[in-house]
């Protein structure tokens, strides 16, 4: 038994937290550089604006409808998301985290017991702990735990929690599921489904074995076998070691200067390496990428990059800004104007399997201890008050953020300070 705990439009249930006034008024979260409309509330959503329509063609809507815009604050929604997955984990021993604001809980067992009762016990206890609304789906398996999931937010009367236990009420809802809303199924499946007639879950399902394991591979297959109640896909409590890490942007405003981009390349560099570090891997090389506008000075295209092989694996921010300045500084031409830069380290392994270079002159022991020092300053309520004199001090490369909000939980001068007046009839108070 599996249940799936999804947070409500969480990026503007974050907004709301800290902002009260909200509650019951139309909200929206922009994308990097304010670009397209990523999270809505449900009073959005009525009016009709769907995801990813880019800014500038609602811009009348938000005028007349008087929403509340902000940028995207990753700072205070990873914060938030973190105190939602500690509560989760007091609740069951197995926790899949799979996004930002969705987990996995392992059931097992408690399928003998009143499940909908201990489910909506953890769905308030998530409530209270951070003020965020969820929802929660439970089925047999995780695909079908999905589909209740998005019915337990549909639907008012399940009061947060939808368990499908019985057999009618799956095929209940599958047959008012469509097939692209499944899990698993995406465009091209979907899309292939479609002209075979296959409209909803409960369509694919009447589909045989054979079909469905020729047509849509064992992909398809472990689906259609989840989608019967048959479990093939088993939580994931370790989450795999990544292979490679990228960090790209959107540059505020279009650049042409290098010593800008330099500020810019330094900066997703940095960000890169404490990701290798906090895998505790380490890169073997790094590529650079950087693109120009579209038919910018009627100039063509451009979108160089440079890939380099360093001399040992490291995880050195030392010397992958390096390396990235390096490689930046063989693809960078002036003739054009560029709006997007990026850093990818690629061929990451485990710090335990570094093969070292006899003839290496970098004192590693040092850069470690740097590092050491460097990520313990900057995971504080300080963050990122350390940092390379490269990355400089300019702001017109970071990306557009007019709407952005403050780290409410995370930045020590960002913290809400309630003033109180003393009262007679106590003996302390603040001011």
């Amino acid at each position: 038994m599996f249940g799936l705990i999804d947070c409500n439009n969480f990026y503007v249930s974050c907004e709301r937290v800290f902002n009260p006034a909200l509650n019951n008024h139309p909200v929206m979260v922009l994308s990097n550089n304010d670009g397209c409309v990523i999270s809505r509330s449900n009073e959005v959503k009525d009016l009709g604006i769907g995801m990813a329509v880019p800014t500038h063609e609602v811009k009348d809507l938000i005028k007349k409808h008087n929403i509340a815009v902000f940028s995207s604050n990753y700072t205070l929604y990873a914060d938030m998301s973190n105190r939602v997955m500690n509560l989760l984990q007091g609740f069951v021993d197995e926790v899949e985290i799979y996004s930002i604001d969705e987990a996995f809980l392992n059931l097992a067992g408690m399928e003998h017991f009143n499940i909908k009762e201990y489910a909506e016990k953890i769905t308030n206890t998530v409530y209270r702990g951070t003020g965020l609304p969820v929802s929660m789906g439970i089925a047999k398996t995780k695909t079908l735990a999905k589909v209740a999931n998005k019915y337990a937010k549909k639907y008012p009367k399940y009061n947060n929690v939808c368990y499908i236990d019985t057999e009618d009420r799956q095929i209940k809802a599958l047959k008012i599921t469509k097939i692209e809303d499944v899990w698993g199924i995406g465009r091209r499946f979907a899309r292939k489904l479609k002209e075979e007639g296959i409209i909803t879950a409960y369509d694919f399902i009447k589909m045989p074995r054979a079909w469905v394991r020729k047509n849509m591979t064992v992909v398809g297959e472990r689906v259609w076998c989840e989608l019967q109640g048959e479990p093939c896909i088993e939580l994931e409590l370790v989450t795999p070691a990544k292979q490679q890490f990228c960090t790209s942007r959107m540059f505020g405003e279009r650049l042409n200067d290098i010593g800008t981009i330099r500020e810019a390349i330094s900066t997703y560099a940095c960000l890169c390496s404490e990701k290798l570090r906090q895998q505790q891997s380490s890169a073997t090389s790094l590529m650079v990428f950087i693109c120009s506008t579209n038919g910018a000075d009627k100039r063509p295209y451009y979108f160089p990059h440079k890939l380099i092989e360093m001399p040992v694996p490291t995880d050195s921010t030392l010397e992958i800004v390096k390396y990235a300045l390096i490689a930046l500084d063989s693809i960078y031409s002036d003739k054009y104007r560029y709006k997007k830069g990026g850093v990818i380290l690629t061929e990451v392994i485990s710090n335990t399997a570094i093969q070292q270079n006899l003839f290496d002159t970098v004192d590693r022991k040092k850069h470690a201890d740097l590092m050491q020092i460097m990520d313990k300053l900057n995971s504080g309520f300080a963050q990122n008050v350390l940092k390379l004199a490269v990355q400089g001090t300019s702001t017109n490369w970071n990306i557009k953020r007019d709407y952005l909000s403050k780290c409410y939980s995370t930045n020590l001068n960002d913290i809400i300070i309630a003033n109180c007046k003393r009262d007679k009839l106590f003996d302390s108070g603040c001011e």
